[in-house]
């Protein structure tokens, strides 16, 4: 078990890519097997329907994108390079300091991957839905395809959702009694509303419930992620400084006299300037800078 574990979650494999890609089509599948079909004989609109498609077609650009994209994998070659970008903030990110693995010198806000093996500059985190690091070069490509992957599962459950409760309006089926176990007539409540459909549409039913669920998930984890890029902070950088100030930790080496510092982001300037840094990487500039 525990080698199973190591090697979905520790080492670099397509599992989670795979799984990823087959509940997709599963959930596209049912959607075109049975709810397109039966929305179009309701007469919905078709733009209305196609654009879980479109929006899936999008959702799979920025994901292959996601996997395929490096990072921002630091090497001997571009070291000095990413050395420029940051500004070393002495707490959590200290100056001279060299990665025992990699036997490179960290760059600000740069830390080592042990599922990847590598250091990877502006790290966020290692997903391994994409089976990639999130980094520098990439996040702008996994953000976007957070929001269509939340999207399509929000709009998916909408449209299923619009569809059930049609089809419930239509049939009336709220304005009828029944019997009940003891004999006693009732009227047609929302839970047996519930049973009802899942009953007559029982895979319609459940796909329903597993996309709203997922639009809630994704949806909070979206939030989340953007709520950090608009402080320009990363995942590695929030655990870390939710978890302990850096200076704090015992691991940390300093004088004793010396009075701890608290984690501050230095690298926050302003909503658009963070966000155009994730989308205009700061390398990228360097680059051309340097071309």
């Amino acid at each position: 078990m525990l080698r199973v574990l190591h090697y979905l979650f520790h080492t670099r494999n397509y599992t989670f890519v795979i799984l990823h890609l087959i509940l997709q089509g599963m959930v596209y599948t049912e959607y075109t097997w049975e709810i397109f079909g039966l929305c179009q004989q309701l007469e919905f609109s078709l733009y209305y329907l196609f654009l879980p498609y479109l929006l899936l077609i999008v959702n799979l650009v920025f994901f292959t994108l996601s996997c395929v994209t490096d990072p921002g994998t630091i090497t001997k070659a571009n070291e000095l390079l990413f050395l420029q970008v940051y500004e070393f903030d002495e707490v959590m990110f200290p100056k001279n300091v060299r990665c025992p693995t990699c036997d490179l010198r960290k760059p600000a806000r740069s830390k080592h991957c042990s599922v990847c093996n590598r250091c990877v500059h502006r790290f966020d985190h290692h997903c391994v839905w994409v089976n990639n690091c999130v980094g520098a070069w990439n996040t702008r490509y996994f953000l976007s395809y957070l929001l269509t992957l939340t999207a399509s599962a929000a709009t998916m459950a909408v449209v299923s959702t619009v569809f059930l409760v049609r089809l419930v309006v239509m049939s009336d089926v709220y304005l009828q009694t029944y019997v009940d176990d003891l004999g006693h007539l009732q009227v047609v409540d929302t839970v047996f509303l519930v049973q009802y459909l899942f009953l007559t549409f029982p895979r319609i039913v459940f796909l329903v419930g597993f996309v709203v669920v997922l639009s809630f998930l994704l949806g909070g984890y979206l939030c989340f992620s953007l709520y950090l890029a608009a402080i320009n902070q990363t995942t590695n950088e929030w655990h870390k400084g939710s978890r302990a100030w850096c200076q704090r930790c015992p691991h940390t080496a300093r004088p004793p006299a010396a009075e701890p510092q608290a984690y501050r982001n230095i690298h926050s300037h302003g909503l658009w300037s963070n966000l155009r840094e994730i989308f205009l990487p700061a390398t990228a500039r360097y680059e051309r800078k340097k071309k």
